[in-house]
C-alpha cells in the first residue's frame, strides 16, 4: 500500500472491542482496514452533503433572482392541489 500515513485514533473500548472482535472472525484483515473503509465511507457522506448544499445555494439564488415575492392564495393552492390529486386518483375519488 503507497503513501500511508499513520496517525492515532482514539475510540471507545466498546468500539475497540467490535473492531478487534471483526478481525478475529475474518470480516477485516486488519483493525486499519475498519477505519479506511470508514474514512471512505465518511468522505463519501461529506461529498454528499456538499452537493446538497452546492444544490440549496443554487435554489436560493434562483429564488432570490425570480423577482419579488407576491401574495399567495392559500384557499386556491389547497383547492388547485386537491383536484390535482382527484384527478391523479385512478378511480377519480
Amino acid at each position: 500500500m503507497a503513501n500511508v500515513e499513520k496517525i492515532s485514533v482514539a475510540v471507545t473500548t466498546q468500539q475497540a472491542a467490535v473492531m478487534r472482535e471483526a478481525v478475529e472472525t475474518g470480516e477485516y484483515a486488519t483493525t486499519s482496514e475498519i477505519v479506511r473503509e470508514a474514512v471512505r465511507d465518511w468522505l463519501a457522506k461529506r461529498e454528499l452533503r456538499q452537493e446538497d448544499l452546492r444544490r440549496l445555494q443554487q435554489l436560493w439564488d434562483e429564488g432570490k433572482a425570480s423577482g419579488r415575492p407576491e401574495p399567495l392564495d392559500f384557499d386556491a393552492l389547497r383547492k388547485e392541489a386537491r383536484q390535482r390529486l382527484k384527478d391523479a386518483a385512478p378511480n377519480g375519488r
